[in-house]
Order: structure tokens, then sequence, then C-alpha cells
């Protein structure tokens, strides 16, 4: 049986991406796939059927090089490309396939506005990589298997979200791929629905602004709150989550708003219908929802966007625009 190596050591966002890779290897060339992966990053391929076994990065190179020498890979697919991904492949597996990160294209596209980047999804980049074994792709989209201790039951939520709800994710890795908070609460008001907030710890306080504003108080309050249509109900479930309960409430919303963060790739491995909210970055680098029903909200009026690939604590601009002056224009049937 032909053994393949994929080295994917990055965020929690491109994990997920690789998933159709490791799916594609294991059914069309019924090939053995093991993965190197960072060791917080293992819960993310744990359930992963297609994979047979993954490798942590935190073993330390030279370990790793031992064991990937011994396994005797057929090919060494490296997805990461930096000097330890290079120490870990080099001179291991008789092919060694490297994935083009275009990050000169991307600078290039920051700084001057000149898109040269490829028209396709990172995604059916990677499986143009591997054509030369033979793989064709089979056009399913993305993989995430939650375990089942980590499904969130019906129960486990406010009674008013137990008949539906928009999941809002509201994690962002940078300032600048999130909305401000009083757009976030603009949103939530717009969307009009029984709502979760998804999040980590270090998005409490956001999430906590966001549900003070619609909280309900007194009777002068209420009538206040019906007179400005702020019909949102909000459940706070920023930091009450692990990674795997959070991929479960996504999985079971009616709807999935969020930006560009890791969630949004789990959306669209569960084929959710997807608002997404893109600020300093753009779907033109390639990772926007792969295969399934998806509306950006962007604003394309901006000279400044993107101002770069990842994002800054800050708009260096200073006005924020390509957040604060975003439009939410869509329709949730009732």
């Amino acid at each position: 049986m032909m053994k393949v190596l994929i080295i994917q050591s990055g965020s929690i966002d491109k994990t997920i991406l690789v998933t159709p890779l490791i799916r594609i290897l294991k059914t069309e060339l019924e090939a053995e796939v093991h993965v190197v992966l960072q060791e917080n990053r293992l819960n993310i391929l744990n359930e992963n059927p297609y994979c047979d076994k993954i490798i942590s990065l935190n073993q330390g190179i030279f370990k790793i090089r031992k064991k990937i020498k011994s396994e005797g890979y057929h090919s060494i697919v490296d997805l990461e490309v930096n000097l330890r991904s290079f120490l870990i492949s080099w001179q291991n597996g008789k092919h060694r396939f490297t994935f083009k990160k275009n990050l000169f294209r991307k600078w290039l596209y920051t700084k001057t506005k000149i898109n040269l980047l490829p028209k396709t999804h990172i995604v059916e980049q990677y499986i143009d990589l591997l054509k030369p074994l033979g793989i064709k792709g089979d056009n399913l989209g993305l993989d995430f298997y939650i375990p089942e201790k980590d499904e969130v039951e019906n129960d486990w939520l406010p009674t008013s979200h137990q008949r539906g709800y928009a999941a809002v994710a509201i994690v962002a890795k940078h300032n600048t791929r999130r909305l401000p908070v009083n757009r976030l609460i603009e949103l939530c008001d717009r969307i009009n629905k029984p709502i979760i907030l998804i999040g980590n710890e270090e998005d409490e306080q956001v999430a906590d602004e966001i549900e003070s504003f619609f909280e309900r108080g007194t009777e002068a309050e209420e009538e206040a709150i019906e007179n400005l249509n702020k019909k949102a109900i909000i459940f706070n479930a920023c930091g009450k989550f692990n990674f795997n309960q959070q991929a479960s409430l996504i999985k079971n919303a009616s709807w999935v708003f969020t930006h560009d963060n890791d969630l949004m790739h789990v959306a669209a491995a569960f084929k959710k219908q997807i608002f997404s909210i893109w600020g300093n970055t753009t779907p033109h680098f390639g990772e926007y929802p792969f295969r399934t029903q998806f509306t950006i909200f962007e604003n394309n009026k901006l000279r400044c966007r993107p101002c770069t690939s990842t994002g800054y604590s800050n708009c260096p601009k200073g006005h924020f625009k390509c957040m604060n002056d975003v439009t939410f224009d869509f329709y949730l049937p009732d």
C-alpha cells in the first residue's frame, strides 16, 4: 500500500482545508495517509476516518525525521513550506511535493493591488499539486468530524434557542478581521433571530457588550427595545465551549454569520448557508467558504484593501472603513 505523509503544521483553518486532500488520497489511491500537525491541532483530525496516523510536531525535528525514515513513505507533501518542514522532509520519501504559497504575489497584491494570485480555491491548489499521483478530486468539500462527547445537546441551550438559531462567530485572529462592537450589534439587530455568539475566552468582553445591549430588563426598557426593533435574543457562548463543541453549535445552526476565521471553514464542512464578513483580507487569497452556499460582505470601494494577507491590531489608515462601511444585505426567512 502506498504511504503518503502530509506536513501541515499551520493554523486550525489550514488543517481543516487539507481534509479533502486526505480523503481523496484515501479513496482514490487507497493510500495510507499520515499527517504531521502541531500538538494543539490533533483534535481536528482525531476522528477523521481517512487519516491513518497523526504525528505530533512537538516531538522535535530529529525524532520526527527518524520516524518518517522508518515508515518508508512513497510521497511527502509539504504544505507548510518553511525551514522546519524542509528539515523534516529532506531526503525522506521517494517523491516530494512542495506547495507554492505565493507569498510574493500576496505581498504584491497588498502593496500594489495587482492581483496575480491563482483564481482557484486553495483546496483545489492542493489537489492540483498531487495530480502527478493520479488523483482527480471528488467535489465533496471539507470534512469535520465531532467526537460524540463534544456534540452539544439541544437541551443545553436556552429554551428560546432550541427551535433554531443563527450562529454569529465573532472569533478573529486580528482586530482588523473583526467587526467593531457597534457594527456587530447592528448585525445582530439585522438578523433579528435567536442568536448564539460563538468565540473563545478572549472574545468574551466583546460578546458581553453585545449581550448587554440586547438584554431585557424593565418594562420601559422592553418598550424601548421594541421601538428600536431590537428583537435579537442573545445567548453568549464565548469561552463556554471547546472548539469541537463550537463546531457542534455551528453544525446545528440554521444560519452562520462569521468573519474570515476557523469556524467559517467548519460551517463550510457542514454545508451551512454562510454569511462571510471580510475586513482587511480578501477572498481572493483563496480561502473563502469551500463548496457550500455563501454570501460575501466586503467593502470593495477602498484602495487600501487588502492591506495585509493576515491582519493588524489596528487599521493602518486609522479609519477602518473596510469594516465600518461594509453593508449587510441579506434576507432570512421566518
